[in-house]
């Protein structure tokens, strides 16, 4: 029987994982069967706390797991395909067929991009290719780019972007957005950005790095190349949170994994008869707690992963003490 079972091996998972070593929990990280979260698809992080030369994603998930390893946490290689609580504890059902039993369980799994699945588009993810403009916009200094999208998202990371680029371009297959029509103002009255209507990316351009897009238009089928540095799509994240579909633990309509905190901070009154007001990071069922990009539709940064993750394990050690206490 483990005291607590961390599912997750990106940023958030790892984060938890050496704050509960150091508090003598022994966990064990079910870090995935590829381990390492959105990080691992980035080149350099400039932006996480204590690297003021950068870091190459990949490089940090090692110091962090290395770190946590170093404290005492366990890692299993493997996916979670299911979950259920049995009594006051609950099993975990991994891809290779073993189970665990845990008194305690962080579900830390993250988010996706979502991509568009074009011919060249992964093949150039960190060379100009990004899914997060607040994680690579200062990369962009002076350059040309464009971002894909309609929808809010779409709007507020164009906007932030011309904070570096010399110009932007929003590309959107329909003749109008669907964002907030205040964001949409926000986007018309800056004159860094250019909408390109009525267009589809069919392929992304270039061979060591971005050099522009293939676009074709939805009207006229008519095909085209726009010339630009870089490509930043903004058509929505899904959280890894598939294995949770029979667990009982509630999700929100996206698939985000619904805590105290979120529901008794939006005022979800249908829900909050469901969840204690104990812990923050605590989903419906007792036992469960949740964080990091799973759990944040809003913020999706490794460093709020991060933080978001420690708290939920402060959290989880007051619960096994409370829980050890009742057994006494």
């Amino acid at each position: 029987m483990e005291k607590l079972v961390i599912i997750g091996g990106g940023p958030a998972g790892l984060s938890a994982g050496i704050y509960a070593s150091r508090a003598l929990l022994s966990p064990t990280i079910v870090e995935g069967a590829l381990p390492g979260g959105q990080l691992t698809q980035t080149t350099e992080v400039e932006n996480f706390p204590g690297f003021s030369e950068g870091i190459y994603g990949i490089e940090l998930i090692k110091k962090m797991r290395d770190q946590a390893e170093k404290f005492g946490a366990k890692f299993i290689t493997e996916d979670v395909l299911s979950l259920q609580k049995i009594g006051e504890n609950f099993e975990i059902v991994l891809g290779n067929g073993e189970n665990i039993l845990s008194e305690s369980l962080l579900v830390a799994t993250g988010a996706k991009a979502n991509w568009l699945n074009l011919p060249n588009e992964q093949r150039l993810i960190g060379r100009g290719v990004s899914g997060c403009a607040t994680c690579d916009g200062f990369f962009f200094k002076g350059k040309t780019i464009c971002v894909i999208g309609g929808g809010d998202s779409a709007m507020e990371e164009a906007t932030f972007l011309t904070k570096f680029a010399e110009k932007v371009f929003i590309i959107h297959r329909k003749s109008e957005f669907r964002a907030s029509k205040i964001m949409q103002e926000k986007v018309f009255k800056n004159p860094k950005i250019e909408v390109i209507w009525n267009s589809q990316v069919v392929d992304v351009l270039g061979d060591q790095k971005v050099s522009g897009v293939l676009l074709k238009d939805t009207i006229s089928s008519e095909e085209k190349i726009l010339n630009l540095d870089g490509v930043f799509l903004a058509i929505g994240h899904t959280p890894s949170t598939s294995f949770l579909k029979n667990s009982g633990v509630l999700l929100d309509e996206k698939g985000y994994v619904l805590t105290a905190e979120r529901v008794f901070f939006e005022n979800l009154e249908n829900l909050k008869s469901q969840f204690s007001n104990k812990f923050r990071y605590q989903t419906n069922i007792e036992g469960i707690f949740a964080s990091g990009d799973c759990v944040d539709p809003n913020y999706r940064q490794a460093i709020t992963a991060s933080g978001i993750s420690v708290s939920a394990e402060i959290e989880i050690e007051k619960f096994l003490s409370e829980k050890n206490n009742r057994r006494a």
